[in-house]
C-alpha cells in the first residue's frame, strides 16, 4: 500500500487530497486499482452528484486534463510534458494536454515583498526606480512585474511564489511512489512509462524553480546566435538575480500571434519566417541548446524584422552524437531515403518492448515513399514528424524524452512559419544546413578530432585495467565476487509463490486435523460434545474453518489476478 512506503507523514494530507481531485474527476477505480482505498475513504465526501453527471458527458482526456489542473502547478507541468509526446499519446490526449494552462490568479505584492527584499538586499521600491506593484502577468511556479531601473533601463522582475518549493516537492515524492505502483499494478501503463515520465518532470521542474539557471540558459543561447544579429534574447541584469528572481530586459515588440498588426506596422512576413527558421536550426543541429517552449507568447517581433525569444525556463539539451542521429534523420526525410529514417528510429526506441521488425520497416519505407518525386518545396518537415512519432506510437515504441521535447518544438516552429507566411516551408530552410553540417562532420580537423578522443578513451580504460584485474582478482580469492542479476518481476512471482505454499501448507494442515479428529472418534471415553468426543469435534470445526478460509481464497484469486 502506498500510505505504507511514504515514509513521511507530511505527505499523507497532500496524498488524500490528490485522490479527492481524482474520485471527483472519475477516477475512483484507478484509485481503488493503486490500493489507496485509506484515502479513498477520506475523500468520499468530495464526490458530488451533480459534478460526477458533468464529467459523464466529457471524454476521458478532457477529465484528465480538468483533473490536472486542478492538482496544481506539478501536475499542470506534467501535462504539458505529456503534450510533447505524441509517440506515447493519440491525438485527442495531446490537444488536450496542449490546452493546459498555468496561468493563475497572482500572488499579492504585499506576500512577496518579504522574499523580494531578502533576495535584492533592500525594498523593491528603493532598489529599482520604479517598481510595478501590479503584476505584468502571473504563472504557477512564478510572476512577472515590470521595474525600471535607475539608470532608465526597462525591466522585468521574475519572481518564484513564495512555499511553491515545498508543495512541488511532495508532490513528486508522491508521484513517484505512485509511478512505481503503477508500473506494478497497472499492467497497462507500462508502455507510458509512468517512472520515466515522473523522472523527466523532476529534471525539469528543478530547471524552472532556479531563477537564476534560466538566466544562464538565455545567456547560452544569446552567445551562440551572436552571429545572427536580427536575433534578440533579454540581457540579464545579475546584480539582480538569484535563485528565486531574476531581471531582465523588457522586450517591447508585436507578439507572436499578433498578424494584424505585423501587417499594419509594415513587417515582412517572409522574412522573419525565413530568419527564424534559421535561428531554429542552428540552435537545434549545430548547438544543441534550443528554446524548448517556443510558443507565440514567447516570441516577439521586433522593428528591423528582428526576432526577439523570452523565457528560457524550458530548454532543451541535444548531446554531439544525437545532433548526428538527427541529422541523419532529417536528411533521410528530405532526401527520401528509408533505410537511412528506419535505423535512427529504431536505434531511437531500443528493444525494451517486441516489435515486428519487418512490419515496421515496410510501414517507414511506405511512409517515406510516398513523398518520392514531391518538390522540396512541398514537403512539411514538421508533418512530417509528427506522422513519424505516429508510426512508432502504433507499434508501442517511445522516443527517448529530449527527441520527444525536440520535435513538439519543432513542430510548433513549423507551425509558426507558416502562419507567417503560407508558402513557408522548414524543409527548403532545412537542407542547405543540413548538408553543410554533413560536410563539416567529415573535415579532416573534425575526424582527426573525434579519432583523438577515441584514443584517448582507449588509453583511458588502458590505464584502469591493471587496477581493475587486480581488483576483481582480489575480490574473488576472498570470496567477494557478486554476479547482479536483475529479472523483471521476480518480486512478484516470489509473492504469488509465497501465497501458494502458504495455502499449501493451510490444506496440510486441514487434511491433517480432519484425519486426526477421524482417529480420535473412533477412541471412546473422554470429554463430549453433543455425544461426540470433545477433541474430534473442535478437530472437525477448526477444519471447516480453515477449509472456508481456504475456499474464500481460491475464489478471490481467480477473480482478481493480483491477487
Amino acid at each position: 500500500m502506498l500510505i505504507e512506503t511514504l515514509g513521511a507523514a507530511r505527505d499523507i494530507g497532500r496524498l488524500n487530497a490528490i485522490v479527492g481531485v481524482l474520485v471527483r474527476h472519475g477516477f475512483g477505480d484507478t484509485v481503488r486499482r493503486l490500493g489507496l482505498t485509506e484515502s479513498l475513504d477520506k475523500a468520499g465526501h468530495a464526490i458530488n452528484r451533480d459534478h460526477a453527471a458533468d464529467l459523464a458527458r466529457l471524454n476521458p482526456p478532457e477529465q484528465v486534463r480538468q483533473a490536472l489542473e486542478e492538482l496544481g502547478p506539478t501536475f499542470v507541468k506534467l501535462g504539458q510534458i505529456l503534450a510533447g509526446r505524441a509517440d506515447l499519446f493519440a491525438p485527442e490526449w495531446i490537444d488536450q494536454f496542449e490546452r493546459l494552462h498555468s496561468h493563475v490568479a497572482p500572488v499579492p505584492t504585499d506576500v512577496l515583498m518579504a522574499q523580494l527584499q531578502e533576495d535584492l538586499g533592500g525594498d523593491p521600491d528603493t532598489v529599482f526606480a520604479h517598481f510595478d506593484h501590479d503584476p505584468l502577468a502571473a504563472a504557477s511556479i512564478a510572476q512577472v512585474h515590470r521595474a525600471r531601473l535607475h539608470d532608465g533601463t526597462e525591466v522585468v522582475v521574475k519572481v518564484r511564489r513564495p512555499g511553491i518549493t515545498d508543495t512541488i516537492a511532495a508532490d513528486l515524492r508522491l508521484l513517484g511512489h505512485l509511478a512505481a505502483l503503477a508500473e506494478a499494478e497497472l499492467p497497462w501503463l507500462k508502455p507510458y512509462r509512468p517512472q520515466q515520465l515522473v523522472r523527466e518532470l523532476s529534471r525539469s521542474l528543478q530547471r524552472e524553480l532556479d531563477l537564476a539557471q534560466e538566466c544562464r540558459s538565455a545567456e547560452r543561447v544569446a552567445a551562440n546566435l551572436v552571429g545572427l544579429p536580427w536575433i534578440v534574447v533579454p540581457r540579464v541584469h545579475w546584480a539582480h538575480t538569484r535563485q528565486r528572481v531574476n531581471v531582465q530586459d523588457f522586450i517591447d515588440g508585436v507578439p507572436g500571434d499578433d498578424l494584424k498588426r505585423l501587417d499594419a506596422e509594415g513587417f515582412d512576413r517572409q522574412l522573419l519566417a525565413r530568419r527564424g527558421a534559421q535561428a531554429v536550426l542552428k540552435m537545434i543541429v549545430q548547438d544543441g541548446v534550443y528554446h524548448a517552449d517556443p510558443h507565440p507568447g514567447n516570441v516577439f517581433y521586433l522593428p528591423g524584422n528582428r526576432i526577439a525569444f523570452i523565457d528560457f525556463g524550458m530548454v532543451g539539451r541535444l548531446s554531439a552524437r544525437r545532433r548526428e542521429e538527427l541529422l541523419d534523420l532529417l536528411l533521410g526525410l528530405v532526401q527520401r531515403q528509408p533505410r537511412a529514417v528506419i535505423d535512427v528510429l529504431l536505434d531511437w526506441a531500443g528493444n525494451g518492448h517486441a516489435v515486428n521488425l519487418s512490419e515496421l520497416e515496410t510501414e517507414i519505407e511506405t511512409f517515406v515513399d510516398q513523398y518520392q518525386g514531391l518538390p522540396l518545396a512541398q514537403l512539411q518537415l514538421g508533418a512530417m514528424l509528427g506522422d513519424v512519432t505516429a508510426l512508432l506510437r502504433d507499434h508501442r515504441l517511445s522516443l527517448p524524452s529530449d527527441l520527444a521535447l525536440l520535435v513538439k518544438a519543432f513542430i510548433t516552429l513549423e507551425g509558426m512559419g507558416r502562419g507567417l507566411d503560407p508558402d513557408f516551408h522548414m524543409a527548403s530552410e532545412a537542407l542547405p544546413m543540413l548538408r553543410e553540417t554533413l560536410r563539416a562532420r567529415y573535415r579532416p580537423k573534425a575526424l582527426a578530432q573525434r579519432a583523438w578522443r577515441s584514443v584517448r578513451g582507449l588509453l583511458a580504460v588502458a590505464d584502469q585495467l591493471p587496477s581493475d584485474l587486480s581488483r576483481l582478482l582480489r575480490n574473488a580469492r576472498h570470496g567477494r565476487l557478486q554476479v547482479g542479476i536483475e529479472l523483471a518481476h521476480l518480486k512478484r512471482v516470489g509473492d504469488q509463490i509465497d501465497r501458494a505454499a502458504n495455502r499449501v501448507a493451510m490444506a496440510l494442515v486441514i487434511a491433517a486435523l480432519i484425519v486426526g479428529s477421524s482417529i480420535v472418534m473412533t477412541v471412546q471415553g473422554g470429554p463430549s460434545i453433543w455425544g461426540l468426543p470433545a477433541f474430534g469435534f473442535l478437530g472437525f470445526v477448526g477444519a471447516v474453518i480453515g477449509g472456508a478460509w481456504l475456499v474464500r481464497a481460491i475464489w478471490r484469486s481467480t477473480r482478481s489476478p493480483d491477487e
